[in-house]
């Protein structure tokens, strides 16, 4: 349990050849609100689009309180070029006594289709395995957002099923595709 309350607390930054990912930090709260105003960008994710820039601040506060908590959390996905935040990919959660745990994410929309997710979701998946030990590791998205379920197969993740009226996103029941990667398992 130390281990990975040690990890979260101090989220080692991790990089691509276009990204960085990075701890959150309150300085990132008009680059999350540029596009977490955006309501396709929250519409298959299970938070509203932020109205005013306060939201967006109350989210990194949260994330930041995760972080000096030791819990899962998430990363500021930034470009390498500009240092501008443009997402978040992390853990939702993580159960030790299983070794496995789901993985989430948003995008900007300037920035879809064009692999940058498949690149952080990449990177994820090698330090779930190599840095944090796991044996699995899980996505899920609404059945209505197919873009979310290639980019997992593009790294490797497997289709489980369907889970049928499994969420409650903006008050209606949705379905969600599950998908998992084992360690074992071959990374594209």
């Amino acid at each position: 349990m130390q281990f990975f309350q040690g990890i979260f607390s101090r989220l080692p930054i991790l990089e691509t050849d276009r990204l960085i990912l990075r701890p959150m930090r309150m300085q990132d709260a008009r680059d999350m609100f540029a596009y977490a105003q955006d309501p396709e960008v929250s519409r298959h994710v299970l938070w509203e689009a932020h109205r005013n820039i306060g939201q967006s601040r109350q989210f990194l506060r949260a994330a930041i309180r995760q972080y000096r908590q030791g819990l899962p959390a998430s990363y500021a996905i930034t470009l390498r070029k500009s240092g501008r935040m443009i997402g978040t990919i992390g853990f939702m959660w993580v159960n030790l006594d299983h070794k496995s745990a789901e993985v989430g994410y948003s995008l900007s929309r300037d920035y879809w289709n064009q692999g940058i997710m498949t690149e952080a979701l990449r990177k994820i998946v090698e330090f779930s395995f190599e840095e944090l030990k796991l044996n699995r590791l899980e996505a899920q998205h609404e059945i209505s957002n197919p873009a979310s379920g290639r980019v997992m197969a593009h790294v490797g993740m497997r289709y489980e099923g369907t889970l049928r009226q499994r969420l409650i996103n903006k008050g209606r029941y949705v379905d969600v595709a599950l998908y998992a990667i084992l360690r074992s398992d071959p990374r594209l």
